[in-house]
């Protein structure tokens, strides 16, 4: 795949530290809250960024009328008046990327928040707010890091080519790659330490820095889209066993309030297989979002010992932010995981919530009078939530090693998994239908499970995966993985009904093999299903000690319908003793689990047929 090279994508910095030149000066006709309307600015192009008023607030060009431009703007319009100055830039909203993204917390249009605040000379923070019309780089540019260069001179690259590496953090290794535009031969190597914006290697004479730009709406090209035919394994035995998610797939959890949407969000973030988790808080409760910026740089990498932080980039925008810079957060977010993906990494994005997303897009269009559709949405809600989760995938990226002895060939993914909060827990409505043709996993959160304190509250009956991963679980976990997970499935969808039949008729119009399957059921939803956060050994669960639970179950449950076969009251087999010792399971350790499986299986199978 191609993309032509867009202008802002230049390499070179421009005066302004967001890299937007100066351009033509116009002035506000209308203001309507976050849409504005101007005058005077000829040549400007859709989604091109404006500066708006005396403090210069940033805005995008959403529609062009004649003379007449409108605009949302991404920050309060408070105090702007017809007449006031408005300023075209001549480039999009652009995401600069580079070393120092790992570890950094944002804005919806990629401001460093840390920096955004400021301090005190005690250390204090200055603003409790965003101020306004604000402009700090996204990236330090005082900095200096140390590039390890992986070309020589005189060696021919092409954009997406491997030019050296940074040592970011202890959790990744920060690649650096010739850029979008650029090919030719290295006429120049500059190694040791170096800001973003010094050139680092010269390609044909031409200085190529750390620093990259990219317009956030702008889908990153790839050379090939990969089928979908292997796990990102979550660490949750619901979600890995029952309803897999590919990597580079895309899944929506939704849920009604209470049901632990973000909870989950963040489980998967701190225990999924990904090289690299983007956290974009979209819209959501500012408690609950200072909850996540609390609790993420202090959470500990389960796979090194570092900080999480380390292969974190957390994208914040609370409810009180303005809906138009809420718009742009998972086009920002997207970009920075398209980044990281095409230096060949695994990346998790997580959306929380796209429901608050698509609750901005039907306010700005609102404002702009637009024939509304369904619950007011905008009839092109479903062309915007399918161009955000179609840039999900798992590719193989431009370029190769650039000279060194990895493989040419360099593979990523972007996997997107998206919350949804239906207003009420209705899932018929516009969000939750139009995520659900468009995701491969859905993760249906359930009120009543999470009353009962069962988390995930994931519920089995309505909730599915339509990625075929089983021939990888079945070569590399264990040979009857998919023949577990259908006995699993099927299990629960029988003692459902059961249940059903019990709230009518109660336990005695139950025949005795029913009873056996609704003890089996309530031993999987105990002991397989329920997994809690704040067990070490409980909170992850890798995919060989899933299926070693999942086959204990399976042989008990084989177990008491032959003891029922053999004359054994099915009221001495439901309360046998022994059954209780299957919690146990959950504290095994991943490496023994097979070992542990078989001694517990042989103990249960033996009080039974004892019987």
């Amino acid at each position: 795949m191609t993309s032509t090279q867009h202008p802002a994508a230049a390499l070179t910095p421009t005066s302004s530290t967001s890299g937007e030149p100066a351009g033509r000066t116009g002035w506000l006709e209308r203001v309507a809250g976050p849409v504005v309307t101007a005058a005077g600015l000829p040549g400007v192009r859709l989604f091109d960024v404006v500066r708006v008023g005396a403090e210069g607030l940033p805005g995008e060009a959403i529609r062009i009328e004649r003379d007449l431009v409108t605009v949302q703007v991404f920050e309060d319009t408070t105090g702007l008046r017809v007449g006031d100055p408005v300023v075209a830039t001549g480039t999009p909203l652009l995401a600069e990327l580079g070393p120092g993204l790992l570890g950094s917390i944002v804005d919806g249009t990629g401001r460093p928040l840390e920096l955004l605040a400021g301090t005190t000379a005690d250390g204090a923070p200055r603003h409790p707010f965003v101020p306004r019309g604000a402009d700090p780089p996204h990236l330090d540019r005082t900095r200096r890091w140390d590039f390890r260069p992986a070309v020589r001179p005189g060696r021919q690259v092409e954009p997406g080519d491997l030019l050296g590496t940074v040592a970011e953090t202890a959790a990744l290794e920060h690649r650096v790659l010739v850029p979008h535009g650029i090919s030719g031969t290295v006429t120049a190597v500059h190694p040791g330490p170096a800001t973003v914006e010094e050139p680092v290697v010269l390609v044909d004479d031409r200085p190529v820095p750390m620093l990259r730009r990219w317009p956030v709406r702008e889908p990153r090209p790839v050379r090939a889209r990969l089928p979908l035919d292997r796990p990102l394994v979550t660490g949750q035995r619901v979600l890995d066993v029952l309803f897999p998610l590919a990597a580079g797939g895309s899944a929506i959890i939704p849920g009604g309030f209470g049901t632990g949407k973000t909870m989950t969000e963040q489980t998967l973030a701190k225990h999924a297989a990904a090289d690299v988790v983007v956290y974009v808080g979209c819209g959501e409760r500012g408690n609950e979002l200072t909850e996540v910026l609390q609790e993420f740089p202090e959470l500990v990498d389960p796979r090194n010992g570092a900080p999480l932080m380390e292969r974190t980039v957390l994208v914040a925008n609370t409810s009180n932010m303005p809906v138009a810079a809420r718009e742009a957060s998972i086009y920002t977010g997207m970009t920075v995981a398209e980044y990281f993906r095409d230096q060949g990494y695994d990346v998790a994005l997580m959306a929380d919530s796209t429901s608050r997303w698509g609750e901005a897009l039907r306010e700005v269009s609102t404002r702009l009078e637009e024939i509304p559709a369904e619950d007011g949405y905008p009839a092109y809600l479903a062309s915007r939530l399918a161009g955000f989760y179609e840039r999900s995938g798992r590719v193989v990226c431009l370029g190769g090693s650039g000279g060194t002895t990895a493989p040419s060939e360099r593979l990523g993914s972007v996997t997107v998994v998206g919350a949804v909060s239906p207003a009420g827990g209705d899932f018929s409505e516009p969000i939750t239908q139009n995520s659900l043709r468009l995701a491969g996993s859905f993760w249906a959160l359930d009120t009543t499970l999470a009353r009962q304190r069962h988390y995930p509250a994931v519920n089995w009956t309505r909730s599915f995966s339509q990625y075929d991963v089983a021939a990888w679980f079945d070569a590399e976990v264990a040979p009857d993985w998919s023949a577990l997970r259908s006995w699993a499935l099927a299990l629960l969808q029988q003692e459902g009904a059961l249940q059903d039949v019990v709230q009518l008729l109660g336990m005695e119009a139950l025949a005795p093999e029913q009873r056996v399957v609704l003890r089996t059921g309530q031993l999987l939803r105990q002991v397989f299903l329920q997994q809690s956060s704040f067990d070490d050994r409980d909170a992850s669960c890798a995919p060989r000690k899933s299926v070693a639970m999942l086959r204990v179950l399976h042989e008990v449950h084989q177990a008491m319908t032959a003891a029922l076969g053999g004359g054994v009251d099915v009221g001495r087999l439901v309360t046998c003793p022994e059954l209780g010792l299957l919690a146990g399971m959950k504290q095994w350790d991943a490496d023994d689990a097979d070992t542990e499986a078989g001694v517990l299986g042989d103990r249960v199978r033996r009080a039974l047929a004892a019987l």
